[in-house]
């Protein structure tokens, strides 16, 4: 029987051409193998099942479902909207905002490598 060593040295011996499809023969036949498994264990677990008739089902019947921390201001007009429900019709509202902050330049940093 023959050891994984000598298939290789037997690969070496061969012309640049047939080592380059050899190589990407492996590298397809891995990826296949990878996109197998996965598409397997989707279908497995029902990754792809469609659960609700519409997309208002589907995602709970248009409840609003936030994460993360809370920062400030920042989320609070998004928390806002979707409160408002569907009796509103959808408008925009720009405020102008002025703030220091905004106004001065960056600076510029200088990374090393």
């Amino acid at each position: 029987m023959k050891t994984i060593l000598d298939h290789i040295e037997r690969v070496k011996g061969k012309p640049h051409h047939v080592r380059k499809r050899i190589a990407f023969s492996i590298a397809a036949g891995g990826a296949g193998l990878v996109a197998l498994v996965w598409l397997a264990t989707s279908l497995g677990t029902g990754a792809f099942a469609i659960r609700g008739a519409s997309f208002a089902d589907a995602v709970g019947g248009g409840s609003a479902v936030t994460t993360g921390a809370p920062r400030g201001s920042q989320n609070l007009a998004g928390a806002a909207a979707a409160l408002e429900g569907a009796s509103a019709p959808a408008h925009i509202e720009i405020i102008e905002a002025s703030s220091s902050a905004s106004k001065k330049q960056a600076e510029r940093t200088t990374i090393p490598f």
